[in-house]
C-alpha cells in the first residue's frame, strides 16, 4: 500500500500535548514514547497512534525501548511504503535544567537523556528533527556519546551537524501565537539533502501576543468550589479557606506578600505559633493581569502556592479549563476515556468524586513534558 502520508515520532511525549498539533494537521504518529504509563493513557484517550503498539512505555536509555521504536518504523516502511520518517520530536525532561527547580541536585544523568534523542535521530535519519526545552538547555552539561561531559549544544553539533542544517533559537512562544508566556530553546534540524529547505523556512511567523482576557475572559466566573455545569473541567482545586483572606483584597499584579495586614501574609501555624512563609518567588500568591499575556504555566498550577496561579478577578486559582486554554490545548482534547458530554451529565457530587479520582493523573497539563 503506497501512501503520501506524513509521519512523526515523539520522544519524552508526556500526555501528548506538545505534539498534539501534528495530529490536528493530519500527521500519522508512528511511535510515541513516555516513561509513565498514566501519561501515555491520555494519548490513548485522544487516539494519537494508529496502532496500539505505537504507544511505548519505557526508559529510552534501555535498548528494549529503542528497539520497539525501530520495529514500529520498519512496520510502517513495509506496510505504507514510506522511505523516510518526516519528523522526530524530542522534549527530554527539563527539571535538571530549569531555573525554577530549587530542589535539583546532581542532574547529569537526566540531562544526558538528550543524547538518547541524538542517537535515535542518527538511527532513524528523519527529514526534520525538533528538540525543545528550557532557556538554559544548550549550555547544560551532558555526557556525550564519546563519554565526555560537554554542553548539550556541542553534543548536538558533534553528532548531527554533518547530516543536518541546524538552527538554535531562544524564543518566547507568546510571540508566535502561544496564548501564554513561555520562553524556550527550540532546536530545528533539516536534512542537508533537502536542498531547498532550511530550518529558517519552517520557523513560525511572528504574531501579536494574546491577552489573558482574550484567552479565558469568556468563561464563567466561579465561586468557591463551583463546577461549571456546562464544562466539568472549568473547576478548580479548593484550598484551605483561611487562605482566601490572603488574596481577596489583592489588585491585579499584587501578591499576598504585598499585604500590609500581617494576618493576611502567607503563613502557617506550628505548635500554635504563626510562622510566615519565605518569599522565594515574587510570583507566588500573585493575582494576574487581565490585559497582559498569560503567565508561564508551571508544574502545579492547581495549587495556590505555585507561581502565578491567582485569577485576575475571582478569588481562586485558575481552573483546569483555563490552564488548558493558556497552554493552547483545544476543547476537543480528551482528559478521560469517558465522553465529555457524559461527564457533564453527572451530578455535582459525582463530578467531585471524578475530579478527585483523576486529580493526580491530570496533573500533566501543568507541564508540557
Amino acid at each position: 500500500m503506497k501512501s503520501n502520508i506524513q509521519t512523526y515520532i515523539s520522544l519524552f511525549s508526556g500526555a501528548g500535548i506538545g505534539c498534539y498539533g501534528f495530529k490536528q494537521e493530519g500527521f500519522y504518529c508512528i511511535a510515541t514514547v513516555e516513561l509513565l504509563e498514566k501519561r501515555l493513557n491520555f494519548q490513548r484517550f485522544n487516539e494519537k497512534c494508529t496502532y496500539k503498539t505505537g504507544y511505548i512505555s519505557g526508559d529510552l536509555c534501555q535498548n528494549e525501548t529503542k528497539n520497539k521504536i525501530f520495529t514500529e518504523f520498519e512496520f510502517w516502511k513495509k506496510n505504507y511504503q514510506i522511505k523516510d520518517l518526516d519528523v522526530l520530536i524530542a522534549t527530554p525532561p527539563c527539571q535538571g535544567m530549569s531555573l525554577a527547580n530549587h530542589k535539583k541536585k546532581d542532574e547529569l544523568k537526566r540531562n544526558s537523556l538528550v543524547v538518547e534523542s541524538i542517537k535515535i535521530t542518527q538511527e532513524l535519519s528523519p527529514k526534520y528533527f525538533i528538540f525543545e526545552n528550557v532557556r538554559s538547555f544548550l549550555t547544560t552539561i551532558c555526557t556525550d556519546t564519546d563519554n565526555q561531559d560537554k554542553p548539550i549544544k556541542n553534543a548536538i553539533e558533534n553528532n548531527l551537524a554533518g547530516k543536518y542544517n541546524i538552527s538554535y533559537q531562544i524564543m518566547n512562544f507568546k510571540d508566535y501565537g502561544n496564548p501564554s508566556s513561555r520562553t524556550r530553546t527550540l532546536v530545528i534540524g533539516t536534512r542537508k539533502d533537502l536542498l531547498e529547505i532550511t530550518p529558517l523556512d519552517i520557523l513560525p511567523d511572528l504574531q501579536k501576543e494574546k491577552t489573558l482576557r482574550e484567552i479565558i475572559g469568556h468563561l464563567k466566573p466561579l465561586e468557591w468550589g463551583e463546577i461549571d455545569e456546562k464544562d466539568i473541567y472549568h473547576s478548580f482545586k479548593t484550598y484551605t479557606p483561611s487562605m482566601l483572606e490572603w488574596i481577596k483584597d489583592l489588585k491585579e499584579g499584587q501578591s499576598a506578600f504585598d499585604n500590609t495586614d500581617a494576618s493576611k501574609l502567607p503563613h502557617k501555624k506550628v505548635n500554635g505559633l504563626i510562622v510566615y512563609n519565605a518569599k522565594k518567588n515574587g510570583d507566588k500568591y500573585k493575582r494576574q493581569y487581565w490585559d497582559k499575556v498569560a503567565p508561564c504555566i508551571h508544574t502545579r498550577n492547581d495549587i495556590m502556592s505555585s507561581q502565578n496561579t491567582v485569577h485576575p478577578k475571582d478569588n481562586r486559582v485558575f481552573s483546569v479549563r483555563e490552564v488548558a486554554l493558556m497552554m493552547s490545548i483545544p476543547f476537543e482534547f480528551r482528559f478521560s476515556d469517558i465522553p465529555f458530554d457524559k461527564l457533564n451529565m453527572l451530578s455535582v457530587e459525582e463530578k467531585r468524586v471524578f475530579l478527585r479520582k483523576v486529580e493526580m493523573n491530570t496533573n500533566f497539563y501543568f507541564h508540557y513534558n
